[in-house]
């Protein structure tokens, strides 16, 4: 039972409740090791009485606490005390995309895409590192007060899709997939298909299905045509609104196949909203989705494919909806999808087996005939390789190395690429005179981690690298620290650079590079794509300027810069003032300079920090105490000591009367002060 003011984990202070879902309730805390406000989500009793639940639900937290993005809320730590299973998140002071369209109603398109853009990076970053939400849905997006968008609840998705629908499906069912709604396998386009549905809400004010129950409601995600956003809303432009229909496609097959296809359509929907530019596949064309048929049904009663009792009632609840009415119970019949008439025998989502059998010989003819040539083209490329090996040993191309190096590095660029990773390691790319940004994004694209440091007499630009250790074109190990020196523009000449006036003519194709120094990062990337640009990797660094604290600080190219259409801008995004951390290891002794010590007195001990962080809080009488704290956000603390002593007696020889032995309280206090870290 979680009560305000308990501690979990030994350093996380409950503070408050501020919400609560199907499965956990939300807490506001203070993580007294860090300093700093979480949330801590803990889950309900009924579901940590699960074993097999909370054993998912923790290897789920544990995979996605390695998730680090902008557009995500970070998960710091998991645990358990005392049967109470928790997790412990990055606290985002802001409200769900839910209300905020609960708030506003419907969102303008531009804001409803640049919060689409940033879902789908989150997704993205997710996907790449194999973790599945599951679970996308208004409810569990926040947007901050700074305007930021960050997914949430990573942690339980797998988990409780594995053990429970109750409140994954079940209670997430407006924004579930078809593939879900069965009971199937769901991936990556199950999630984009889930961010569909959110975007239509934030287009329209309103989800594409509802009904009177939830059965009623996943069904129709299996069987029913999405609504067109524009049928609720006239300002949805041909872009956005095919993007959406291609999200919410019932084909897995058709839809967006990763985040990246997504994001792509999305900034140029920006910069294009009236260009019909979206690729949608007619499913009439395809022969494909087809509704139910009664024996494609009673194959799926059979299948077994969904989990657990609820999973189990749910499917058939749905296939006794299916048989009422035709299948198609609170649709409108004039607005079903035209589709020809199908035998009882059909099956459902497939091709007819005469065409495919027709169809299979030529695709396997073909392949053949590819293959083939693949293999006539390799050979021709190794031969002209040797060829030019002995004539260059023999001289028979000339003497001139430089061109037979060029011949030779033409033919086989493609061959070097593929080897560039070795037993070796990787090769570091050179980014010296690179934007700090756009550096961390070439590095952070090879493997590599980057550390920053300054270099102040660099006379290059600020934020601009003016080299690498180790230098570009050595070979590293990938997931090593490439330290990266940046200038800090004090010996730069940036007066001439600073006034020089752009003069000369913009050509055709050419943009001009706009400011979106402090500006959100929302507000960038709109900024960008209406310049005809292209919004490239957001990196997180420290800023001494406060009033830029949360906003970008800087941009790979600079203001004023005419560039091509198109052209990607890097930036950084300010977390504030480099923070400062200190570190104290040391022998704390025994309070002998307190009133009536004595050895082997229990002595209560507390070293707490000038910012009011605890470090250490214990009773003991064995001296001295090991500490070794990491981490200290202020640079002193003081140690109290709290004993009870007796004072010495003392008899008088003549009169026999004894003094002393008087016990009381004493207290001792003892200054420290921390070692900064680097």
């Amino acid at each position: 039972m979680i009560k305000i003011g308990m501690v979990i984990g030994d350093r996380y202070e409950v503070l408050e409740k501020i919400g609560t879902g199907g499965m956990s309730d939300v807490y506001k805390a203070k993580d007294h090791k860090l300093n700093r406000l979480v949330a801590v989500k803990v889950l309900k009793q009924e579901f940590s009485e699960n074993e097999n639940f909370v054993s998912k639900f923790r290897v789920e937290a544990q995979s996605t606490a390695g998730l680090m993005h902008p557009n995500i809320v970070n998960v710091y730590d998991v645990g358990d005390e005392d049967g109470v299973n928790y997790i412990v998140m990055e606290l985002v002071d802001g409200i769900t995309l839910k209300k905020y369209i609960e708030k506003k109603s419907r969102l303008s398109v531009k804001e409803a895409v640049s919060i689409a853009i940033q879902v789908a990076m989150g997704l993205e970053a997710a996907h790449n590192n194999n973790i599945i939400h599951r679970d996308i849905k208004p409810q569990n997006i926040m947007i901050s007060k700074e305007g930021k968008v960050k997914v949430t609840d990573f942690g339980i998705a797998k988990a409780a899709t594995s053990n429970t629908i109750t409140s994954n499906v079940m209670g997430s069912v407006h924004y579930t997939s078809p593939e879900q709604a069965r009971g199937g396998y769901s991936d990556a386009k199950s999630d984009i298909y889930s961010l569909g549905i959110t975007l239509f809400e934030m287009l329209t004010g309103r989800v594409p299905f509802n009904g009177d129950t939830t059965v009623a409601i996943a069904i129709k995600h299996i069987q029913e045509e999405l609504p067109s956003p524009s049928d609720y809303s006239d300002d949805i432009p041909i872009s956005v609104e095919k993007i959406v229909l291609k999200c919410c496609q019932k084909s897995p097959d058709r839809r967006y196949q990763n985040a990246a296809e997504l994001i792509s359509d999305l900034k140029r929907s920006l910069i294009t909203p009236d260009k019909d530019f979206v690729n949608l596949v007619d499913p009439d064309e395809e022969s494909a989705t087809r509704v139910a048929s009664d024996d494609e049904i009673n194959d799926v009663k059979k299948s077994g494919r969904l989990a657990d009792t609820e999973q189990m009632r749910l499917k058939d609840d749905v296939l006794r909806e299916y048989d009422k009415n035709d299948h198609y119970d609170d649709y409108d019949r004039d607005r079903r999808p035209k589709r020809r008439n199908y035998d009882d025998d059909d099956d459902l989502y497939e091709y007819d087996r005469d065409n495919r059998r027709r169809s299979s010989a030529p695709q396997q003819g073909n392949m053949e005939k590819i293959t083939i040539a693949m293999a006539i083209v390799l050979a021709l490329l190794i031969g002209f390789m040797v060829i030019l090996l002995v004539g260059r040993s023999l001289g028979v191309f000339g003497s001139s190395e430089e061109s037979s190096d060029q011949a030779l590095g033409d033919a086989t660029t493609a061959v070097a690429s593929s080897t560039e990773d070795s037993s070796e390691g990787i090769i570091i790319p050179d980014v010296s005179g690179k934007a700090y940004a756009e550096a961390v994004a070439t590095l952070n694209e090879k493997g590599f981690k980057v550390e920053r440091a300054d270099d102040a007499s660099s006379t290059l630009s600020k934020d601009v690298v003016s080299r690498t250790n180790p230098l570009g074109g050595n070979r590293a190990e990938s997931g090593s620290t490439v330290t990266v020196y940046v200038s800090t523009g004090a010996n730069a000449n940036a007066s001439s650079a600073a006034t020089t006036e752009v003069t000369t003519a913009k050509a055709e194709g050419q943009v001009t590079v706009p400011n979106v120094i402090g500006k959100t990062s929302e507000e960038a990337v709109i900024i960008l794509v209406e310049a005809g640009l292209q919004a490239g990797n957001v990196v997180e660094t420290s800023n001494e300027d406060t009033n830029l604290t949360g906003l970008i600080c800087a941009q790979s190219i600079a203001v004023g810069t005419s560039v091509s259409e198109g052209t990607v801008i890097n930036m950084e995004l300010s977390t504030g003032p480099a923070k400062v951390t200190y570190s104290y290891t040391s022998d704390i002794a025994a309070p002998t300079e307190g009133e009536n010590y004595t050895a082997g007195l229990s002595v209560h001990v507390t070293l707490v920090t000038s910012d009011g962080t605890t470090l250490l809080n214990t009773t003991t009488s064995d001296f001295p105490i090991q500490m070794n704290s990491k981490g200290i956000t202020s640079p002193t603390g003081t140690i109290t000591f709290v004993y009870t002593a007796t004072s010495p007696t003392t008899t008088n020889p003549e009169t026999g009367e004894t003094t002393g032995g008087e016990t009381k309280e004493v207290t001792v206090t003892r200054a420290v002060t921390f070692t900064q870290e680097n």
